[in-house]
């Protein structure tokens, strides 16, 4: 088995953190309360019913998704959006590290250039005020 290649992935199924990202996703762009069956009917891979009732329950007991009762169900919504999701992963993957510096360095030099400039700017704009 090649390195970093889980049981998950050679049987074909991706790791839960993975399969928890592509239901947020399909949260975010379903832009209303979604029932398990509405978020499986978007989702790559036709994963099973029952895994994203799972996923579903487990990003709600991580306080990333509300859920309402709706008949004998549920339908979730996010309670974080896309880009403070993203931004926390981003900083708690920093925090694990030990040399941030060359982190934040390696991850500035291999930005696309369009990318390299909106950073920039930000950077910019945040100094500014």
């Amino acid at each position: 088995m090649e390195i970093g290649v889980t049981k998950e992935r050679e049987q074909g199924r991706r790791p839960a953190g993975m399969l928890e990202d592509a239901v947020l996703a399909a949260l975010w762009q379903g832009g209303r309360p979604m029932s398990p069956a509405d978020v499986q009917a978007v989702l790559p891979g036709a994963p099973a019913y029952t895994t994203v009732t799972t996923t579903l329950a487990r990003l709600h007991r991580k306080g990333l998704a509300a859920r309402t009762r709706v008949g004998r169900g549920f339908v979730y919504s996010p309670n974080v959006d896309e880009a403070a999701h993203t931004a926390t992963a981003m900083h708690d993957l920093l925090q694990r590290r030990h040399d941030r510096a060359a982190v934040l360095a390696r991850f500035v030099s291999d930005l696309a250039p369009e990318d390299e400039r909106l950073l920039q700017q930000l950077v910019r704009h945040d100094n500014a005020g």
